[in-house]
């Protein structure tokens, strides 16, 4: 794949529609996309019950295996629920674990009280505890957000039925991937849901619709934004990285910022963990850590005599000074290369 330096290149668009753009995977929460439940906390906020409902495997043809169930993992929350016929409003799963999610989100609790709502968050298939048993080989064919909004009809269902209040009308709820979720299941299952709030929901961003350099051109006017001399720096990065063979570039880690041990196989290790982390500050560039401005600071408090890649790894070490105490041991285990 070729590399694409964040756009701070100047680009024809005869270039851009040659270039196969590398979108990251980000979920609403800054945390990795895990599968293994075990691996995330599982401590719920008072007032949530967790509960599983046995969902089919293929909602869409009749074979044999299809009728094959999972238990598919759900959070209520009833303490300000108001009865039969009070509002339901449900949280559409997104592709991680509902774990941390039902944490952070705050939104359906803060409007919950004053409509007497009942709170659902729905974990998505195939994440968390919600994975369908069998090999990949086997079940991945039932992984799809078609299947996913399916599954999601199903437990409003039974959860209505169970409520005995089969005329809640329902409000679905979605951020990013989980937003179009939202937006399709309004579309799809409008007998289902009264309405749809599809957060930062990237419902366009498809081939032929929406430019495909789009999602880099807002990581670009971010960093641009923030300081346009901390965007030229990055800028001119690119090709001093180039400038160097590997052997002079692992010298130059392990000598000038002294910030990882690990070697470089090729520049373009580099060039993407580099990206990796602009489009991550970018994307996460909530107001109460700003971590945009955290690299550009680096960057831009460089000494004067400071050169281009030096300065660049010192936006590195205030990037991560930012989120972790111990910021060489978690620059290295972020590093991509032979650690």
């Amino acid at each position: 794949m070729q590399f694409l330096p964040l756009l701070f290149l100047s680009l024809t668009h005869a270039y851009v529609s040659a270039i196969e753009f590398n979108i990251p995977h980000f979920g609403m929460l800054q945390e990795p996309i895990l599968r293994n439940p075990k691996s995330l906390p599982v401590s719920l906020p008072q007032d949530y019950e967790t509960r599983f409902f046995d969902q089919r495997l293929d909602h869409f043809n009749y074979m044999k295996e299809s009728y094959r169930v999972f238990r598919q993992r759900y959070v209520v929350n009833s303490k300000y629920w108001g009865g039969a016929n009070a509002p339901i409003f449900a949280y559409l799963g997104p592709e991680s674990s509902l774990n941390n999610i039902v944490a952070y989100t705050g939104f359906l609790e803060e409007h919950a009280p004053r409509l007497k709502a009942y709170v659902v968050y729905i974990e998505h298939r195939f994440y968390g505890e919600s994975t369908p048993p069998g090999t990949t080989e086997e079940i991945r064919g039932y992984f799809s957000s078609a299947q996913a909004i399916a599954d999601y009809a199903e437990v409003l269902l039974h959860i209505k039925r169970n409520l005995s209040s089969l005329h809640s009308p329902v409000i679905v709820f979605g951020c990013s991937y989980g937003g179009m979720l939202a937006a399709w299941f309004r579309l799809k299952y409008p007998h289902h849901s009264l309405g749809a709030l599809a957060s930062s929901a990237p419902v366009l961003y498809f081939e032929d619709i929406t430019p495909q350099d789009g999602y880099y051109k807002v990581v670009t006017e971010n960093f641009k934004n923030t300081s346009n001399s901390c965007y030229e720096t990055i800028n001119s990065s690119w090709s001093a990285i180039d400038s160097l063979d590997l052997i002079d570039l692992n010298l130059y880690l392990a000598e000038v910022s002294n910030i990882t041990s690990c070697q470089l196989k090729t520049a373009y290790d580099l060039k993407y963990f580099l990206e990796y982390m602009y489009i991550t500050a970018a994307q996460y560039n909530n107001p109460a850590q700003h971590p945009v401005a955290w690299i550009c600071g680096g960057i831009d408090g460089s000494p004067p005599n400071t050169d281009t890649l030096g300065r660049i790894l010192r936006g590195v070490v205030a990037y991560y000074e930012g989120y972790f105490t111990n910021r060489y041991c978690l620059i290295t285990q972020q590093f991509p290369f032979g650690c």
